[in-house]
């Protein structure tokens, strides 16, 4: 069952920043006030709302090195109305992600 909580401040600047880096506007993609974490909010990722089988693919990743050394691809995913549908954490080994990233932290996947 879904647990829906308000999102964080860390996770919303890391949101905008990514945006920034598109030279896309919050204003045309808004994000939620309430969001749903996976896997109990293990790795970071969290669901933005939306039907998650409406994904429409990517649009930006970026690694960071959590605090233990352990590569992570972060990945913020739209949905086929072109609304922020995920903010997906994969950290390399599936353990718990130790330090939230902050943006001066990512680098853009080329």
């Amino acid at each position: 069952m879904s647990q829906l909580r308000p999102i964080r401040e860390n996770e919303r600047t890391l949101i905008h920043y990514l945006l920034e880096q598109l030279n896309l506007k919050s204003e045309d993609y808004p994000v939620n006030e309430l969001v749903d974490e996976y896997e109990g909010g293990k790795m970071g990722s969290i669901s933005l709302g939306g039907d998650p089988n409406a994904y429409d693919g990517d649009l930006i990743q970026v690694d960071y090195v959590d605090s233990d050394g352990t590569p992570v691809v972060i990945t913020l995913t739209k949905d086929a109305q072109g609304r922020v549908l995920d903010l997906d954490f994969w950290k390399t080994d599936f353990s718990k992600l130790l330090e939230y990233p902050t943006p001066e932290k990512v680098t853009i996947r080329a």
